[in-house]
């Protein structure tokens, strides 16, 4: 059978073709994708091409299919996996396989594809029972906030043994935390049972931290967690500022930008044990930023970093939405056609917002949400959504999904 895949072929050239798939193994899955959201992580793929650590060396030969935030359906299963898993079921997957000691994962932008063994063999293929696809699709980026929550680490003085995740009823901070990243970090934070009892959203884009304040008033104050939002562009002394904030410095401070000031800043506000995550993946192999050693020996903070979550992350970020208490749609600003992906991939950086969630099967330029008003007038479809997001206090949600699909042309 045929399917359409946008395919990397170099350092900048993606091409959305269609091709004849191979015929299903026994012990492979055919899928087909449905929703996928695109990651910085694609975009750096698809600068770098071949100089990626997770793309192969042959590209010219051996085009990849980019991106890995996927949700569909199982179309069908070999008979390697029957009984495992439902064929019409809904699935999304844990991309990071880390299989035989490579950094081989799965790709993205198809409308069918087949799943290879190692996916299962790894116990990465997941179903799932929700009702919107594009929240499994992000439950890929919000396990990778999971996952860095739970990597943080603590310990006593005199005893080597680390305690991990972070400080219940600490003292948290994000730093550039009003983007898409961070929006999900924030979600789980307040939601998850080892909650910090003060949580600093630290950015300097107003217009982000307006909107994320407006977004989590209701939630954050049921929490119970003190959440506080700070544009440290107006202040003189940023650092200073956070540490009185924190009476001190935080226990866990999570840097969400390859940006060296945005790391010395975290550095900057840690407190006795404070943790550092740097959850910012550079382009720059060289990129590096001041740290205060003598904190480190004197007041045993320290850094670590983590690329994304595991497997058991990705169940938990599914469990969570399934159940209503996170709501990936707050990471979510722009919609898109799988003719929009590439374009897509390939300006990520310059284009303002969140999440950019592409529905494979429909033809649509990138679009904000935050513009379906505007274009009410041209196309009385775009009028619908408007209402159906304005209603859910401006996010995406399964309604709109519902009502994209069945409107919108492939």
């Amino acid at each position: 059978m045929k399917t359409t895949a946008v395919r990397l072929y170099g350092a900048g050239d993606l091409r959305l073709e269609t091709f004849e798939l191979p015929e299903m193994k026994d012990d492979e899955i055919l899928v087909e994708v449905i929703s996928d959201s695109v990651c910085m992580s694609t975009y750096k793929c698809a600068m770098l091409g071949q100089e990626h650590k997770r793309v192969p060396k042959d590209l010219e030969h051996n085009p990849t299919i980019m991106g890995h935030e996927m949700a569909g359906n199982i179309v069908a299963v070999g008979a390697k996996h029957k009984g495992k898993f439902r064929e019409g079921g809904k699935f999304t997957l844990q991309p990071a396989l880390n299989y035989k000691g490579t950094m081989w994962s799965p790709g993205y932008s198809y409308t069918y594809c087949i799943i290879p063994p190692e996916v299962m063999e790894l116990g990465c293929f997941l179903e799932y029972g929700g009702e919107a696809y594009f929240e499994a699709s992000l439950a890929e980026p919000m396990s990778c906030s999971i996952g860095a929550f739970h990597a943080a680490y603590h310990t006593r003085m005199g005893d080597y043994r680390h305690e991990m995740g972070i400080v219940p009823g600490g003292k948290a901070a994000i730093v550039a935390g009003a983007g898409p990243m961070g929006l999900g970090a924030l979600d789980y934070a307040i939601s998850c049972e080892r909650r910090p009892g003060l949580l600093a959203i630290v950015d300097i884009d107003e217009a982000r931290l307006a909107r994320a304040e407006e977004i989590f008033r209701e939630k954050a104050a049921k929490s119970g967690v003190d959440v506080r939002f700070i544009n440290t562009a107006a202040l003189e002394n940023p650092a200073a500022y956070l540490k009185e904030l924190s009476g001190g410095g935080f226990d866990d401070v999570f840097v969400f930008a390859p940006v060296a000031a945005v790391a010395e800043l975290g550095n900057a506000i840690l407190g006795r044990d404070g943790c550092m995550n740097f959850f910012a993946g550079p382009m720059d192999s060289a990129f590096s930023a001041k740290v205060n050693l003598y904190d480190v020996h004197y007041n045993s903070t320290h850094i670590m970093g983590t690329t994304g979550g595991n497997t058991d992350d990705l169940k938990e970020a599914l469990r969570l939405s399934e159940a209503g208490a996170t709501e990936p749609a707050v990471m979510v600003t722009h919609i898109g056609g799988l003719d929009s992906a590439a374009n897509t991939i390939l300006n990520l950086p310059k284009i303002p917002g969140g999440k950019k969630l592409i529905y494979n099967h429909i033809t649509m330029p990138l679009t904000a949400i935050e513009d379906f008003a505007s274009l009410a007038e041209k196309d009385a479809r775009f009028g619908e959504l408007y209402a159906i997001t304005k209603a859910h206090r401006g996010l995406w949600c399964a309604q709109a999904e519902a009502y994209l699909l069945a409107n919108w042309k492939g």
